[in-house]
């Protein structure tokens, strides 16, 4: 069920950049990629650079930078201690309830040596619900109920969803061995808070998720999920299946579903029967160890069509492990096979697509997966837009059926896209292109210090805080530092950065979907380029889905020229993902991604955290 599997292969942006000029020095490259990139006119790229300031005697001029978000050291929630003393205190001091004296109460007078961790808020969710409620909710005259034994089976396959079993283990009371009535009902209150308290993790864990993603890293953003644990032991105290209630708060969509199906067949495969090195990268010509494995997987996998046309030189070279420039052929026609950019380089992608990834990694990643799905909402709608960075697509679902699934461009490694979900809210045609403030400072700035017309040739409009129109070259950037007091755009045309049209969910990370003048980067298998935002393959399409207009309709209103918005019919929910095992939207399985951000690591050493402070004794 592997699916599509994306590898890794690409020139830097720079390496890029180079190879449009036709080898040209390195700062003339850098400019060139912010040109093509940000939408410099025809004009304006025949100016002459004007003759460097001379140099002044004195400081350095420090040119100020715009740092990124960054990721933090993820600091899990420490279990507390249950507070029994205020439990106590509140059974015995509560003369106005007649059922305070009552054998709940009596044996929680009795655990003057029990200890129970739990975190804060269910801690005291405990304390509050049984102040009021003074029963067991988990035991009879006999010991633990029906209910509860339903509730322990879940809690025990908490592995099916990808949750650490023994984060919610529950020990048996000990009802065998004789001893007086006050012992044996001390021992089942034991029992009952701590049923109690791991039910009430086990419904955080899969309502919320183990991790709290905001506290990764300035890129993850997500609104704080409701969840009142008092309010879910009261649901869990007073309906007739606790157990039902308990799986119903894990994420609720097909995308959950079918991870945790990937997740069952992982478990039960054996490993693949040839394992290849994931960083293995060889060019035509060279030699490398693990080069025999991907000609043997290819002529194991290989269908009658292409054995007939390949078959030959595959046995001529089978065992060799200098990659003959005979076989480039044979390794273009295998990428085209997996939908890889047919450049014939063996590289990270073109390795996961042909030989897949480990057991144990994509078991990883399915886990990494699972734990992500839990951030967002719990139905997602039947009608979406679906982003996901590591596997570079955008999808448009329409009542459960995938329309539109396209390339896309997203942010690169230095210029991350943010994780969080929105709602589209519109689609502007022939848009201005506001150049962000990080854009402005880190990679203008310094040519703006030289050069202040720059940007009154280029085909930019520079406005001050007031909104009038200011000449770029009667400004002294250098005088304000990181705090420059204008605006800067770039006005619609052929050359602007945003193509011709981009469309809309307004977040505070100023992430949205746009086209582009330049479509070569579409072609590459690896395309993190952008500064953040989404360029899509086929902005119009988009567009016209979910303006639930033709696209016709969107090239005419194009062709008019001016700058225009139209608002969708209604706002469409849109979920900037990052999911490293990603369940393909059109049901065709799950597809493998390489961790272009390295935010898998991160994630994964969070969990571990959180692991070691769960662990018993800890």
């Amino acid at each position: 069920m592997a699916g599509k599997i994306a590898t890794r292969t690409g020139l830097s942006a720079l390496a890029l950049a180079v190879a449009l000029t036709g080898g040209t020095t390195s700062a003339n490259a850098e400019q060139y990629l912010f040109d093509r990139l940000f939408g410099r006119n025809r004009a304006a790229r025949q100016y002459v650079e004007p003759a460097p300031v001379p140099q002044t005697t004195g400081a350095v001029r420090v040119v100020p930078k715009v740092s990124s978000p960054s990721y933090y050291n993820y600091t899990p929630e420490a279990p507390v201690k249950l507070d029994l003393v205020s439990l106590a205190a509140a059974l015995e001091g509560d003369e106005a309830k007649e059922q305070a004296d009552t054998d709940f109460a009596r044996a929680v007078a009795r655990l003057t040596d029990f200890e129970l961790l739990a975190e804060k808020k269910i801690a005291a969710a405990l304390v509050d619900y049984y102040a009021e409620n003074p029963n067991f909710i988990w035991v009879d005259e006999n010991g633990p109920n029906e209910r509860a034994k339903a509730v322990l089976d879940v809690l025990a396959d908490a592995a099916d969803y990808g949750l650490q079993e023994t984060d919610y283990v529950v020990s048996p009371p000990s009802l065998d061995e004789p001893g007086a009535a006050d012992e044996r009902m001390a021992e089942l209150a034991r029992f009952e808070l701590t049923l109690s308290a791991r039910a009430l993790r086990y419904a955080r864990d899969a309502h919320l998720g183990r991790v709290n993603p905001n506290k990764l890293s300035g890129y993850h953003d997500f609104p704080t999920k409701p969840l009142e644990e008092r309010r879910v032991l009261e649901v869990l105290a007073g309906t007739p299946v606790p157990a039902r209630y308990l799986k119903a708060l894990h994420p609720q969509n097909e995308l959950y579903a079918a991870l945790r199906e990937e997740l069952k067949a992982l478990r039960a495969s054996a490993e693949r029967e040839i394992v290849v090195d994931p960083e293995t990268f060889v060019r035509p010509g060279e030699s490398h160890s693990e080069f025999p494995k991907i000609l043997q997987i290819i002529e194991r996998d290989a269908d009658e069509a292409f054995l007939a046309e390949y078959g030959d030189i595959l046995t001529a070279h089978r065992g060799s492990e200098t990659y003959a420039r005979e076989l480039v052929p044979v390794i273009k026609a295998a990428q085209k096979l997996h939908e890889l950019n047919p450049d014939g380089i063996i590289g990270q992608r073109t390795v996961s697509a042909l030989a897949g990834e480990s057991r144990a990694a994509r078991i990883e990643k399915v886990l990494l997966s699972l734990e992500r799905l839990r951030w967002h909402p719990s139905h997602l709608g039947s009608t979406r837009v679906m982003i996901n960075v590591p596997s570079f697509t955008a999808s448009f679902i329409d009542n459960g059926e995938v329309r539109l699934s396209m390339r896309a461009v997203v942010g690169s490694r230095s210029n991350q896209t943010s994780f969080f979900h929105d709602k589209i809210e519109y689609v502007e045609y022939n848009p201005y292109w506001g150049v962000p403030r990080s854009i402005l400072i880190n990679e203008k700035l310094p040519q703006l210090i030289r050069d202040p017309g720059y940007l009154d040739r280029a085909g930019y409009e520079v406005t001050d805080a007031r909104g009038r129109r200011i000449p770029s070259a009667a400004i002294n950037w250098a005088a304000y530092g990181s705090n420059i007091p204008f605006s800067v755009r770039q006005k619609p045309g052929p050359g602007n950065a945003l193509g011709q049209l981009k469309i809309m969910f307004p977040n505070k990370h100023d992430i949205y979907m746009h086209d582009t003048p330049d479509k070569g980067l579409f072609a590459r298998d690896m395309r993190a380029f952008s500064h953040g935002c989404v360029r899509l393959q086929e902005p119009r399409a988009m567009a016209a889905a979910v303006l639930r207009v033709s696209e016709e309709e969107v090239g005419r209103r194009i062709a008019q020229g001016r700058n225009s918005r139209q608002d969708v019919p209604e706002a469409i929910p849109v979920y900037v993902g990052y999911f490293t095992a990603w369940p393909e939207p059109d049901g065709s399985g799950i597809s493998y991604h390489p961790d272009v951000y390295g935010r898998d690591a991160h994630l994964q050493e969070a969990l571990q955290k959180v692991e070691k402070l769960r662990a018993p004794g800890s």
